[in-house]
């Protein structure tokens, strides 16, 4: 490391493992604290998973979308799991993060960053450290990297080799990811016919048709133009970034390394990482770490943040307020973001602070159905986004992306939408281990929808 870098991160008294000096919550709690040391040992001798370059790339990006110039597309699984590791479900999930960009970025002419939540999102924080069921209690499922989600005292032990195994699970998943990006799967015409698919018998085909057809007009339009597959990479190749919350901070100290062209650290487990809203302490452990690393980071901003702990984690975070460093991910609720956003958004335009705004609203809509199922409101999910951006054209900034967690598989977790499932059909395919996630044609649905709010936003800042 040069010395300029060394005495940088000296005199901030930031080192990997100086989080280890703060409160940490949500941390697993190990029984044999030397078999964890161990697993950190091994981990920090293995490759990394991403390259700082790549995070760079990431972050030059986003920093187009601070700038109102792009549009940030966050989604993947609530909490990866180890049982349901398959091919076909990462090429889903890629498959319709691309579907729904690309109808974003033809209504909107904005360019959209791909960013899965996935190769990495094992952890999960819970709001108990444990449960009970017919008088036993245990530890609360905290993710695969921890523990197991059956209901038995093995599984739901805190076991360190969990966290090798997600390693390897991530090295896999990113090894197809990328396979997918840049090898064919990813073109234009390919994803767009997915689409059209997708529109066949669909109870809102009428209404998505006229765009539909008006990107197959611009398609061959551009064939007939000579911009072809063969002699234009980004037709047939996309960026996708990786993103996680960083909860584990032994995995995510044991993946941190010194990038041999600048000097800096980098936490190469994923492009861009981000702090949930139970653990954002300004002087707590999870902010003292990502402090220092130089990825692209965030935090999630819930109805409980107060605007001055709010400005206080933007200067810890990005005290050179580098744009495209740090996304603010804004999970209200949608009965709740129209009196807490609004304060938030000025205070961040008053103090001149560089931030992408972006929108969950998956966590704040959160509740549990007259079956007993966990579950999300489709229509709740949308009036948050909707209001999200209505907001935004009021304060006059940048609704710069949305964050959803959503699977390609044709679960029922999520009810309404366009198919309209209910309570009662929650039960036919609910598959996930944590929290509810959006299915294909949901996420899809969604896409559209928030196309049309980011037309008229295009249109109202564009005069």
């Amino acid at each position: 490391m040069p010395l300029s870098a060394i005495e940088s991160k000296q005199s901030t008294g930031w080192s990997p493992d100086s989080w280890r000096g703060k409160k940490a919550e949500q941390m697993p709690v190990y029984e044999d604290p030397a078999a964890l040391t161990k697993v950190e040992q091994t981990l920090a001798n293995y490759p990394p998973l991403v390259f700082a370059g790549e995070a760079r790339r990431l972050k030059a990006q986003l920093a187009r979308v601070a700038a109102g110039e792009a549009f940030a597309l966050q989604g993947g699984d609530c909490a990866e799991s180890f049982l349901e590791f398959h091919p076909k479900n990462i090429r889903d999930t890629f498959r319709v993060i691309l579907q729904m960009a690309i109808v974003m970025t033809f209504a909107a002419g904005l360019p959209v960053v791909k960013i899965g939540r996935l190769a990495g999102q094992f952890a999960k924080p819970r709001s108990a450290a444990s449960e009970t069921k017919d008088g036993v209690t245990l530890p609360s499922y905290k993710g695969d990297i921890i523990n197991g989600p059956e209901f038995t005292p093995e599984a739901r032990r805190h076991d360190p080799q969990r966290i090798v195994q997600a390693y390897n699970q991530s090295a896999a998943t990113l090894n197809l990811v990328r396979a997918f990006a840049s090898g064919g799967y990813a073109d234009l015409h390919r994803v767009h016919q997915w689409t059209l698919d997708f529109l066949k018998g669909h109870p809102l085909e009428s209404r998505y048709q006229d765009l539909a057809s008006r990107l197959d007009q611009a398609l061959a339009f551009m064939s007939a133009a000579g911009i072809t597959v063969e002699n234009s990479p980004p037709i047939r190749e996309v960026d996708f970034y990786t993103s996680h919350e960083a909860l584990l901070l032994p995995y995510e100290q044991s993946m941190t390394r010194t990038d041999s062209t600048t000097g800096e650290w980098y936490d190469v487990s994923a492009h861009m990482l981000w702090i949930g809203d139970r653990t954002r302490q300004p002087d707590g452990a999870h902010v003292e770490f990502l402090r220092g690393v130089k990825n692209p980071i965030a935090f999630k901003c819930g109805p409980s943040l107060p605007v001055d702990d709010m400005l206080r984690l933007i200067d810890i975070l990005n005290p050179d307020n580098e744009p495209g460093r740090l996304t603010l991910i804004s999970r209200m609720g949608h009965d709740k973001v129209a009196a807490h956003l609004p304060a938030l958004i000025r205070a961040v335009a008053r103090e001149g602070k560089s931030v992408v705004w972006s929108c969950d609203p998956m966590h704040g809509n959160t509740h549990t159905s007259t079956t007993g199922y966990k579950t999300r409101a489709f229509d709740s999910v949308y009036s948050e986004v909707e209001q999200f951006f209505q907001i935004h054209r009021a304060e006059g900034s940048h609704p710069g992306g949305v964050h959803f967690e959503l699977t390609g598989q044709d679960v029922t977790e999520c009810t309404g939408g366009a198919y309209k499932i209910t309570d009662e059909n929650l039960g036919d395919r609910y598959h996930t281990h944590c929290d509810p996630r959006l299915n294909a044609s949901q996420a899809l649905e969604l896409a559209f929808m928030i196309a049309d709010e980011l037309q008229k936003h295009v249109k109202s800042t564009r005069g």
